[in-house]
């Protein structure tokens, strides 16, 4: 058996009671605090935005302050509170929340609730990242654009509630995990160097070794039809991926029948063909794989090409480096012109199959690493 085994029969011999939130502690709903009120001192302030983007389980200090007069008309959260989001495009990111460590009260804004509690104050935030908070979390999500999830709603979830020394004890678990988590990212992103390095190596040809192409003079830009948000349901048949779930889980889907009318009178992706994201993260890729699937037109294209010219595998390398750049400027969409204006260098076949083994095996390594981070935590 594990401490926590020991603890938990020593101390929870008959299981751990869950409690709702709202039992347990005092929910404060956060208001105002535009990001144009913010600045670089004053009185430590969490914007609910940083909290999915720069902000951990937990901190001991801000990234942005308010100043004192501001303050005054803000949310407070005290050493130990949890601060945690309310609103999101995405469901993974409401109910983000992190525990507040610092020495100072510091305040929050709109789209965010400080909770006061008397539990550990990383275990709770740690529960928060929880599959049991998940489920609960969607169960009480609102909207589709914009998800919500309300103080109100939030004090209607169940959480366990074991005596502080089991929550101190699986905090010094998470925290060890955690901290091995960093040091196998970092691993990581060494792998993905070392990656680039080579990569570059392999693509640095000598004259006369390959011809440069831009995109426009192999091809086409391609995409699939236009879906409309009447035409799509929570479930169905087909995943509909958009430019937000391109790459991970579907959370929309047509009908079978629409989509086998417009996979026959519309462009649509052949299997090995390379999509590109032409927003948001723009030139991610998905190869795709021939499964029943429809993407979203304009923001996932691919390029409809001669491959006795260009194989997908080797174009798919390529994307990676590829600097989608306008002027001297990092774009914030890939328009058709610039996917087709971008150039590359083509070997022969027979050497742009050898460099696609060749990548494949580096990458191999990266993609084995990343799948060992859960296995290892």
């Amino acid at each position: 058996m594990s401490r926590i085994d020991d603890l938990l029969a020593t101390h929870c011999p008959e299981g751990v009671e869950l409690k709702e939130l709202g039992d347990i502690a005092r929910l404060v709903r956060g208001n105002g605090m535009p990001k144009v009120m913010l600045t670089d001192e004053g009185v430590g302030a969490i914007h609910y935005g940083q909290i999915y983007t720069r902000y951990g389980a937990w901190t001991t200090s801000t990234h942005s302050f308010v100043t004192h007069e501001d303050a005054v008309k803000l949310a407070k959260a005290e050493p130990g509170d949890l601060i945690i989001t309310n609103t999101s495009e995405n469901i993974d990111d409401v109910g983000k929340a992190v525990a507040w460590l610092g020495e100072s009260t510091i305040v929050t804004g709109g789209h965010a609730t400080v909770i006061k509690h008397n539990l550990e104050p990383k275990y709770l935030s740690y529960w928060f990242q929880s599959p049991s908070f998940v489920t609960q979390k969607r169960a009480l999500a609102s909207g589709t654009k914009v998800i919500d999830v309300s103080a109100r709603q939030l004090m209607k979830v169940r959480v366990p509630v074991p005596p502080l020394e089991v929550q101190r004890e699986i905090v010094r678990i998470l925290d060890q995990f955690s901290q091995l988590e960093a040091e196998l990212e970092a691993e990581l992103e060494a792998r993905r160097a070392q990656y680039d390095y080579y990569f570059r190596r392999l693509l640095s040809f000598g004259p006369g070794g390959a011809k440069e192409l831009s995109l426009g003079d192999i091809g086409r830009v391609a995409m699939c039809r236009r879906i409309f948000r009447g035409e799509t349901s929570e479930t169905g048949d087909v995943p509909f991926f958009k430019i937000g779930t391109f790459g991970g889980k579907p959370d929309a889907y047509i009908s079978r029948e629409l989509f086998e009318s417009y996979r026959a009178k519309y462009s649509f992706p052949k299997p090995g063909d390379v999509l590109i994201s032409a927003a948001g993260t723009i030139g991610r890729t998905v190869t795709y794989n021939g499964e029943a699937a429809y993407f979203q037109d304009s923001n996932i294209v691919w390029l409809d090409h001669d491959e006795s010219i260009v194989t997908n595998a080797y174009l798919k390398h390529w994307y990676r480096v590829v600097p989608w750049a306008t002027d001297g400027g990092t774009i914030k969409r890939l328009y058709n012109s610039n996917l087709l204006a971008a150039t590359i260098l083509v070997p022969s076949l027979r050497v742009q199959a050898g460099i696609v083994e060749t990548l494949d095996k580096f990458d191999a390594l990266v993609n084995d690493l990343s799948v060992g981070l859960p296995a290892e935590l």
